[in-house]
């Protein structure tokens, strides 16, 4: 028996949480994308391929053939309409379709006339984006053309499944520290504030030795949710190592970051675990707010530098770097 596939075409706002959690938006070119777009190219001998992902308001290209990557309104895209269904979107002749007859792509100087999509489905059934091939001359795309786009599509969201899986903490489920510090890389090159936070469990080998690991296991994770239930869905939190977290708060300058840090500190330092007889765990934290053409590293540093400070200090606490 078949089992067919689960869309969930009338819920934006869970498409575009669907597209988030991918983090993959604005990512740097990857070769095992460019290398499916340009075998795309070659199968279908078209004069460009693309993958591109849909927001709320662009459409963006992760990798395309044929043609640099760029960005356009999601009103001009052909791949918006491929998503608002379940199948291949095919287009003989696009000035002759009403829908795309007087698009810029089509009226305008790059003359798009022929174009077949699919829509790349989440496990969960959201259509982020699509794969596509598109074309100058008319063309007539086949079923069989369509089925092979249609695994195509397949592979490209096994690896955005797998990017996914290596860009998260097996145990926690945050940002490893790979993907944390390219999240960090996007967010510095903006002109909006934006604060790191370090964050220490005190005294956590402690728990691994009177306890054990499996307890420490579970005594991180605990943390980690409340940090997490605690971030709005621009924040990030990631796993550097060990027990130490980091944060960053896109929007928030020192001031706010300290504010926010206090909250947590004061509500994980009064929650009591029962995993460790009822003990709590503290944490120390170093805030460093990035300042205008810093380094990542000399960012790093310096919340490094706060959280040393913190620890030094007392524990329990949270410092601002200078």
């Amino acid at each position: 028996m078949t089992i067919k596939p689960l869309f969930r075409l009338n819920d934006e706002a869970g498409r575009l949480a669907a597209l988030r959690r991918y983090e993959i938006l604005d990512s740097a070119p990857e070769t095992e994308f460019s290398d499916i777009v340009a075998l795309v190219k070659s199968i279908f001998n078209t004069k460009y391929a693309a993958i591109n992902l849909i927001d709320s308001e662009r459409q963006w290209m992760k990798a395309a053939a044929g043609l640099e990557p760029l960005e356009c309104g999601r009103g001009d895209a052909f791949c918006d309409h491929t998503i608002r269904g379940t199948s291949a979107l095919a287009v003989e002749d696009a000035t002759a379709d009403s829908r795309f007859s007087d698009n810029p792509f089509v009226t305008g100087e790059a003359s798009i006339r022929s174009y077949l999509g699919v829509p790349l489905t989440s496990p969960d059934g959201y259509n982020i984006g699509a794969i596509c091939v598109f074309d100058t001359g008319l063309r007539k795309f086949s079923d069989a053309d369509k089925t092979v786009l249609e695994n195509f599509a397949k592979v490209v969201m096994s690896q955005f499944e797998l990017r996914l899986i290596a860009r998260q903490d097996s145990l926690t489920g945050s940002l490893t520290r790979r993907a944390f510090v390219e999240r960090m890389d996007r967010l510095s090159g903006r002109e909006d504030p934006v604060s790191l936070l370090m964050i220490d469990l005190d005294r956590f080998k402690l728990v691994n030795d009177t306890f054990g690991h499996p307890v420490g296991d579970i005594v991180l994770k605990s943390v980690a949710t409340t940090i997490q239930s605690s971030l709005r869905k621009s924040d990030a939190l990631g796993r550097l190592g060990g027990e130490e977290f980091a944060v960053l708060l896109p929007g928030a300058d020192a001031t706010g970051a300290l504010a926010f840090a206090d909250r947590l500190r004061n509500e994980i330092a009064t929650r009591k675990l029962d995993e460790i007889a009822g003990a709590n765990v503290t944490l120390s934290i170093g805030i460093a707010d990035h300042r205008a053409g810093e380094s990542r590293d000399l960012w790093l540093a310096r919340a490094d530098h706060a959280l040393y400070a913190a620890k030094t200090t007392g524990r329990n606490r949270c410092v601002v770097a200078e």
